[in-house]
């Protein structure tokens, strides 16, 4: 390793080497780019060393965890992929309800860890999600309503700031930063800790699964609409239009609810009653189980796109033009329209204590188009595009960081609304350069 031009106690691959190309791939595989090297750190020390090196450089860095990000800016062309997915390790306090958790860490080994004691946070709905940056960004998830964002959730952080120290921000310490580590995305450095508050919800929810044919979902979606905006903080409720790639479509239900079976039984029966759905089931689902539900849908390597927006309600015009523009969806590809439940306790924060600022959504509503040959990426991405148009009108006009795409910096203001101004102030303040902006970035104050 003596011709490796950053030393690491953890390892360093570079173009050439025969990991390579299996470094470079992120959970996207419409995202096909090539780092100079990519680095696998150990612990905190090879952060600030990778970080110390790139600057040196003038080398463009991307910071890696889980590596779902839609757009693909965990991995650069040319540049530094600093990865922290071997940083593992995680202490649960249970007296405490407290875990100290390392950016490496997917959704699931933290769910697993914390679960051991009967305890969660609110975490995202793909296992193979990483925390830091789901974190960053916000952190939807089954339990937000009930507990908040993840975000609203952390309590600490460590962080490597572009200077190369390692700070340790709460409420008391660095207060400014660990306010813009919040939602801000990674704009401030790099996470290498994080610290969260657990909640006992057991170790199993109640959860209601319904199908409504497609030719009840005008139907199906103003129920799901006035159920959703209604409900109480214990029941999250998502939803979508689905096409299989049987070219089969339908409306499709999905609920939660976080406390006692019995109240949960009763405040979810009108979901299974609506209808004639082609499925209804309700049961009682391990929650491990429920927050990996989806992995099978997002495997990693197939092509996916999706473009979000923020709804209050799903009026009757909306699900018109939804349903319309819906219908012209590419064959062959998997696609959904998906309605992501929010409010409950995520609205109920103050917009000015996080940089998150979207919280009078009811619901994120996204196209995803899911698919495996290149040639139809153009049919796929603007079939998306179209239904996200669609729905333009009936929109918050705020977008969810963490599902942002490469959209320009419009679009990153309108995820940050009335906070923008704060977080470009915070920037300039630890990060005065943008070294670190492959992200969704906010620009230092000038």
């Amino acid at each position: 390793m003596a011709d490796r031009p950053l030393r690491l106690k953890g390892s360093l691959i570079l173009e050439g080497d025969a990991a390579y190309d299996s470094a470079r791939k992120v959970w996207n595989g419409a995202v096909d780019k090539r780092p100079a090297m990519i680095a696998y750190c150990a612990d905190v020390s090879d952060v600030v060393a990778a970080v110390t090196f790139a600057r040196a450089r003038a080398l463009p860095v991307a910071v890696r965890s889980g590596g779902h990000n839609i757009a693909g800016l965990s991995v650069c062309d040319g540049g530094l992929v600093i990865d922290l997915s071997r940083m593992k390790g995680i202490e649960v306090d249970p007296v405490r309800r407290i875990a100290r958790a390392q950016a490496g860490l997917d959704l699931g080994e933290f769910d697993r860890a914390t679960q051991a004691h009967g305890l969660a946070t609110t975490m995202g709905v793909n296992s193979d999600t990483g925390i830091a940056g789901l974190t960053l960004g916000g952190g939807f998830g089954k339990l937000g309503r009930k507990f908040g964002l993840s975000c609203d959730n952390l309590l600490a952080a460590e962080v490597v700031t572009a200077d190369g120290q390692v700070l340790r921000a709460s409420a008391t310490e660095h207060p400014d930063l660990f306010w813009g580590l919040k939602g801000g995305g990674g704009n401030f450095g790099i996470v290498t800790r994080f610290e969260y508050q657990l909640h006992a919800i057991g170790t199993s929810l109640l959860v209601a699964s319904v199908l409504h044919p497609y030719a009840q979902a005008r139907a199906a979606m103003r129920f799901y609409d006035e159920f959703a905006r209604s409900a109480a903080d214990d029941i999250a409720v998502d939803a979508g239009l689905v096409t299989l790639p049987s070219g089969e479509r339908f409306f499709s239900v999905s609920a939660c609810h976080v406390g006692p079976q019995p109240e949960g039984e009763r405040a979810l029966e009108p979901l299974l009653k609506f209808g004639s759905p082609a499925e209804a089931s309700l049961a009682v689902v391990p929650y491990i189980e429920l927050q990996s539900g989806g992995d099978a849908l997002f495997p990693r390597g197939r092509r996916y796109y999706w473009k979000a927006q923020f709804l209050r309600q799903i009026g009757a015009d909306a699900i018109e033009a939804l349903l319309d523009a819906y219908a012209i969806a590419p064959a062959g590809a998997t696609t959904l329209l998906a309605f992501q439940h929010v409010g409950g306790a995520i609205a109920r924060v103050p917009v000015q204590d996080s940089p998150y600022a979207n919280r009078d959504a009811a619901f994120d509503c996204f196209p995803i188009a899911i698919w495996d040959d290149p040639a139809d990426d153009e049919a796929n991405r603007r079939w998306a595009r179209q239904l996200w148009s669609a729905a333009r009108p009936y929109s918050t006009g705020g977008v969810y960081a963490n599902n942002l795409g490469d959209e320009g910096e419009d679009r990153v203001r309108d995820a940050y609304g009335q906070n923008y101004a704060r977080l470009a102030a915070l920037k300039k303040t630890y990060d005065p350069s943008n070294f670190f902006r492959l992200n969704q970035n906010v620009k230092p104050a000038a």
